[in-house]
């Protein structure tokens, strides 16, 4: 996916017209039908890890929402970054896990169970979370409107997954025919708000390109390297690090995107971090489970 999504990103910022036609508030809806597919796809029984591994989700949670928002202030500090720029690689240190770190952790051989717990922690507590932690990260620069950003969580993950939920529980058999298909869907979707912001914002990006994606590719790098040490820190059994390491690195970046659109439309460029987060966290999830998988085949210490 991490390519195809680089592809479109390369084919809006060269020819941007096509694209850059479809408004910016498309990128809600289409947010919205991905996290209605991960209600689709959730099973209760997924609900009850966050019951009873505690310690576990309560670590990763920790970890979720304390390293990546420290990582991308310190980031947008020490690379002097403009406030609109400022604002997007905060938005996207500040949001929940992304769905794709399920996927990579069952590649990197991790703890699946304590992913799908983690991702569904941090998602809950986004609402709050989020606005509170960006409000801390940039409220001196910048008006941050921390209930309309709690509201905007709740419309655009929340109530989506819920309905996905619903679906799942009184329509079994539509959901069971749907499933396979969800994967294509949300590529689709996926690719389709990368390049509706590259569009949009195609000649700022050039301009301030190669700042943004050395950040990016930082903040994704170091999030994923502290993840793995806080688990090995703790001395927590491998596949549990493995799980921190990419659920603490990979972030739900279409949302920091959806968020700069709707909350900081005055800052055009705010997008552009979390659509740039998009297509590199696909690449390097997957070359960071490709290393795990392959490195240190030594059985790990029991749970």
């Amino acid at each position: 996916m991490g390519f195809i999504v680089l592809a479109c990103a390369i084919l809006s910022l060269a020819f941007p017209a096509f694209l850059s036609s479809i408004p910016t508030f498309a990128i809600n809806p289409m947010l919205g039908l991905i996290m209605f597919g991960m209600g689709l796809t959730l099973d209760p029984v997924d609900f009850k890890i966050v019951l009873t591994r505690p310690r576990d989700i309560i670590v990763g949670c920790c970890a979720q929402f304390i390293i990546m928002p420290a990582l991308a202030f310190a980031l947008t500090k020490v690379f002097n970054l403009p406030p609109e720029l400022a604002i997007g690689v905060v938005l996207v240190g500040c949001c929940p896990g992304g769905t794709a770190s399920n996927v990579i952790t069952f590649l990197a051989r991790g703890d699946l169970a304590l992913s799908v717990g983690m991702t569904i922690a941090s998602t809950i507590l986004a609402p709050f979370l989020t606005p509170l932690l960006v409000w801390l990260s940039v409220g001196t620069l910048v008006d941050v409107d921390a209930l309309g950003m709690l509201l905007s969580i709740l419309y655009v993950v929340i109530a989506p997954i819920a309905v996905g939920l619903l679906c799942q529980r009184f329509l079994p058999s539509l959901t069971h025919r749907t499933i396979p298909y969800l994967p294509a869907f949300s590529t689709l979707m996926i690719t389709l708000v990368v390049g509706i912001i590259v569009a949009h914002n195609a000649s700022k990006l050039l301009s301030a390109g190669l700042v943004v994606i050395s950040v990016v590719i930082l903040h994704n790098v170091c999030g994923l390297s502290l993840g793995y040490a806080l688990g090995r820190l703790l001395r927590l059994s491998r596949p549990k690090n493995i799980a921190i390491s990419i659920e603490v690195g990979m972030q739900n970046s279409g949302l920091a995107s959806s968020l700069a659109v709707l909350h900081f439309s005055s800052f055009p460029l705010a997008t552009i971090p979390g659509a740039v987060f998009s297509v590199w966290h696909n690449i390097s999830g997957a070359l960071i489970a490709k290393l795990y998988a392959r490195s240190d085949k030594a059985p790990s210490r029991p749970e």
